[in-house]
């Protein structure tokens, strides 16, 4: 019988979900009694419970800010807070959630190599391979600002892709998105649900992500993990999405489940993604393991899950090297400290 659930496949894996998922809950300790407030938690995504007390005196935060804000924020513990409160400036980064949704391009020459590809196995392997590459962007954990409604963000020729997006809703905050090349179409409508849980939120998404393949006609929907950002308020922030990813082709059946596995004590697990490419049968025909912050690697595998003999793992990297010449320009600004231009050579990952 082939493996369903990546989260109870053995062997090639090197950790159960189950055992993960408890180191992880293990590491949470409340912080009440060292800084003196009912109901938070800190998690140190590098240590153990050992060291909380010092991972919550961290981060972004001054002291005085972080004991304001708690006392604005503790009564929406439990609610969706997606468009109930004002946030402090301090929390975001100088962009709109119409232009972190064209960042979603950054990799989008794997859309090119799948929609290139003949075998239908490895164009999902390169499809879902570039949608965990979004995830990169979330070591970055500013929030943007809420676009206006009716307000639109354009990128032309990246690559030559045109990429558009527009605000289409307020309250909920909803945007809509579309790109398009040579090689494909894809849409995107942004939508969340959340849960404010004090020093913590969850983030689940439930707008609709659908990628057309021109050669082929294709058409593959999306079904993304939630996503959990920890140490809003106490500790240094940081982001996790521990659960499936699932990709489909919905002209095939087949598809792809992806697990992404929760972070446990001393960074265990953090990052890492493991799961298989199905047929419309759902038999497994090829494992896909990897970090969502690095490079995925795929390998053939028999019936069972198990890599197939003579048969080695391959990576698919995020990235493409380019030798880029580019014109950086000093100019003055409000505070006059800088001002001038060069000329650099370098070589860059895109």
């Amino acid at each position: 019988m082939a493996p369903k659930d990546p989260k109870q496949s053995g062997g090639f894996f090197a950790s159960m979900a189950s055992t993960l998922t408890n180191l992880g809950s293990a590491m949470t300790k409340s912080v009440n009694g060292i800084v003196g407030y009912e109901g938070l938690e800190v998690i140190n995504p590098d240590g153990s419970s050992e060291d909380l007390e010092d991972e919550a005196r961290k981060g972004r935060w001054k002291q005085e800010d972080r004991d304001g804000y708690w006392k604005v924020m503790q009564k929406y513990i439990g609610s969706d807070v997606t468009s109930l409160v004002t946030l402090p400036v301090l929390i975001f980064e100088p962009m709109t959630m119409l232009q972190k949704m064209a960042e979603l391009m950054e990799y989008s020459h794997l859309l090119d190599l799948a929609d290139e590809c003949e075998d239908p196995y490895m164009r999902l392997v390169y499809a879902s391979s570039f949608f965990i590459s979004v995830y990169f962007a979330f070591q970055r954990t500013w929030k943007p600002f809420n676009p206006i409604l009716g307000e639109t963000y354009e990128m032309v020729n990246h690559g030559g892709i045109t990429f558009i997006s527009e605000q289409v809703s307020h309250h909920p905050p909803m945007s809509a998105g579309h790109a398009e090349n040579e090689h494909f179409i894809y849409d995107i409508t942004s939508k969340v649900k959340t849960k404010f849980l004090g020093n913590s939120i969850d983030i689940y998404p439930v707008g609709r992500t659908r990628l057309t393949l021109k050669k082929d006609g294709v058409v593959l929907d999306l079904a993304p993990p939630p996503t959990k950002v920890n140490n809003l308020i106490f500790g240094r922030t940081w982001v996790d999405s521990p659960g499936d990813m699932v990709l489909t082709n919905l002209t095939t059946g087949d598809k792809v489940v992806l697990y992404f596995q929760p972070c446990g004590w001393f960074g265990s697990g953090r990052y890492e993604v493991d799961g298989y490419v199905y047929n419309s049968a759902e038999e497994p025909k090829i494992l896909m393991t990897g970090k969502w912050n690095e490079s995925m690697s795929y390998q053939p595998c028999d019936s069972e899950g198990e890599p197939l003999p003579g048969t080695e793992l391959k990576e698919v990297r995020f990235y493409q090297l380019h030798l880029v010449t580019c014109r950086i320009l000093f100019r003055k600004t409000w505070s006059g400290l800088l001002y001038g231009s060069c000329k650099v050579e370098l070589q860059v990952q895109t």
